[in-house]
């Protein structure tokens, strides 16, 4: 295929280039629409309050531990302290989040979600976890079960453990 093509559809990756025959490319492209409108309503309501899906990722886990350090937030997150920072400043000069430091560890953040950022945290929530429901019950039973397992294998390995410390596996 010539490099100076800017449009690409399946068809000319599929046929120019014998290799990409096998790519699971129609799995990918439902990754990406399914993402897209899963994402989509979520990212209108953040762009209202001037936050974007970065906020997102923090107020979900910040809400799913309440007390979670801020060095555990950057591990799961893998985005740079400064990027973190920037972003927990916005959650906190607005009202969506408060940290304390610890108890036993002075020198640790922990962070809490205030009502208001439970409160946000849910409406951001409902939508996703609609479209969620909707479509594991258009499943046969078993389903569900093989969902959760085909992301968890998604996941890196060595980060695995993470979704077992947060309680994402716990039902498989």
């Amino acid at each position: 295929m010539p490099a100076d093509r800017k449009n690409v559809n399946k068809a000319d990756i599929n046929f120019a280039n014998p290799d990409h025959a096998s790519l699971p490319l129609d799995i990918m492209g439902l990754f990406f629409f399914a993402y897209r409108d899963f994402t989509g309503d979520a990212d209108a309501l953040l762009e209202r309050q001037g936050f974007g899906r970065a906020h997102h990722r923090v107020l979900y886990f910040v809400n799913l531990r309440p007390g979670m350090p801020v060095a555990d937030l950057l591990d799961i997150l893998k985005i740079t302290k400064q990027s973190l920072a920037r972003v927990l400043r916005q959650l906190i000069d607005n009202g969506y989040v408060e940290q304390r430091t610890g108890d036993a560890d002075r020198r640790q953040r922990l962070l809490f979600a205030t009502d208001k950022g439970r409160q946000f945290f849910a409406i951001l929530s409902e939508t996703q976890a609609s479209r969620i429901d909707a479509s594991i019950d258009a499943l046969p039973a078993e389903a569900a079960r093989i969902v959760r397992l085909f992301l968890i294998g998604m996941v890196d390995p060595e980060d695995r453990v993470v979704l077992d410390r947060l309680s994402l596996t716990s039902k498989i």
